[in-house]
């Protein structure tokens, strides 16, 4: 018997942040391309880290890293 195995191929979200901002929101401006506004600052990583919980949201169960964009308001995330 052959085992079916699960599809491992990365895909790259493409996400513009907007840090310190008076409400959050989310806006899909493409399949793979996000607008998110986030209340935390962008200072200590606060902004990243806030970000990443709310893409983990979109892509339950995958695996979802931040592979570009550390200190820039474009980041690139890789769901595995």
């Amino acid at each position: 018997m052959s085992e079916i195995k699960e599809n491992k191929t990365p895909i790259h979200i493409r996400v513009r942040v907007k840090a310190s901002a008076r409400k959050e929101s989310i806006e899909q401006l493409s399949d793979m391309r996000y607008a998110i506004a986030v209340k935390e600052p962008a200072e200590d990583n606060c902004a990243n880290t806030r970000v990443l919980e709310i893409i983990r949201g979109l892509y339950p169960r995958k695996r979802v890293k931040l592979v570009a964009g550390h200190h820039a308001p474009h980041k690139t995330f890789e769901v595995i």
